[in-house]
């Protein structure tokens, strides 16, 4: 079963985390990863700094071949990186194994990664490589990725799919909460009891049906 992990480095272990030496408050992302003959190149955003040059701001490492600013937006910039695939990190490791990143952000005090495997053994193949080659990483989230059964969408009427996606699209879901059921019975034209009615019914239905498929093992 696809299984979804989630783990933490040092920000001093991964080699764009010199960038947290001359800028201590920013956040480092990296948007994609897009495998090539001897390199993973990513683009990565650099947010909460105002530097113009943000590229001195990088230390040399041996992890990297190049970064080269792209473009931005206010106090957001856009670099790309190119990895040395023959130094021994976290990134060369999920492209060895064939595990795909699907998130990535670092801070003054950690990164984060967040990878899915085909498999559990996937993640434990690449936890195992990590602790062959000293990388220190973390596991700090594993789940598994249960489907919702099948034909749950059937048991919901059309009034509850229409709230729910309404509530998940304007941020009624989000911490913290960017409308209110008033706000959504305002748009839908009902008053917010009903949406709450319909929201409750049909996250009982989805609920209901995930929890009856999960094998809980003892």
């Amino acid at each position: 079963m696809a299984t979804e992990a989630t783990f933490t480095v040092p920000s001093d272990q991964f080699p764009i985390g010199t960038v947290f030496e001359h800028l201590p408050n920013v956040t480092v992302e990296l948007e994609r990863i897009i495998p090539a003959q001897d390199v993973v190149v990513p683009y990565f955003w650099v947010r909460g700094t105002e530097v113009e040059d943000i590229e001195s701001a990088f230390s040399e490492h041996p992890g990297v071949k190049e970064i080269r600013f792209v473009d931005s937006i206010e106090d957001e910039y856009l670099l790309r990186v190119e990895w040395a695939l023959d130094y021994d990190g976290v990134l060369t490791t999920l492209t060895e194994k064939e595990v795909p990143l699907i998130k990535c952000t670092g801070t003054d005090q950690q990164w984060r990664f967040e990878i899915r495997g085909d498999s559990h053994s996937d993640i434990s193949a690449f936890q195992q490589r990590c602790r062959e080659l000293d990388i220190q990483i973390t596991l700090t989230e594993l789940n598994a990725l249960t489907p919702v059964e099948k034909g749950t969408e059937e048991t919901l009427t059309d009034a509850q799919k229409e709230a729910l996606v309404l509530a998940y699209d304007r941020g009624y879901f989000a911490s913290p909460r960017e409308v209110t059921l008033e706000d959504i019975g305002e748009e839908l034209g009902i008053s917010q009891q009903a949406v709450g009615s319909r929201l409750r019914g049909a996250l009982r239905h989805i609920l209901g049906s995930t929890l009856s498929a999960i094998d809980i093992q003892p």
